[in-house]
């Protein structure tokens, strides 16, 4: 996360994985805890990076298919925070 963003993050926890596209490849999805820094995009492998607040929808970006690893993720994220 810090190299890529700037946010160091704490308290990381196994989520999933799932096979990736790429010959010989997997992706793996952690939850972490903000611990400090802002977002600064390094420009070179990160596109776009935002906080989003996940109470109004309306803003979220468009969603990945709920097949993909990611979007498990973000539907997981929301009902653990919205549990809490």
């Amino acid at each position: 996360m810090y190299e890529e963003v700037g946010i160091r993050v704490r308290d990381v926890r196994y989520f999933a994985s799932q096979p990736w596209p790429f010959p010989h490849s997997l992706m793996i999805a952690f939850f972490a805890e903000h611990e400090s820094g802002e977002i600064q995009i390094d420009g070179a492998e990160i596109e776009d990076a935002r906080w989003f607040d996940v109470e109004n929808f309306e803003n979220l970006p468009r969603l990945p298919a709920r097949i993909s690893i990611a979007r498990r993720l973000i539907d997981a994220a929301i009902g653990e925070m919205r549990a809490s």
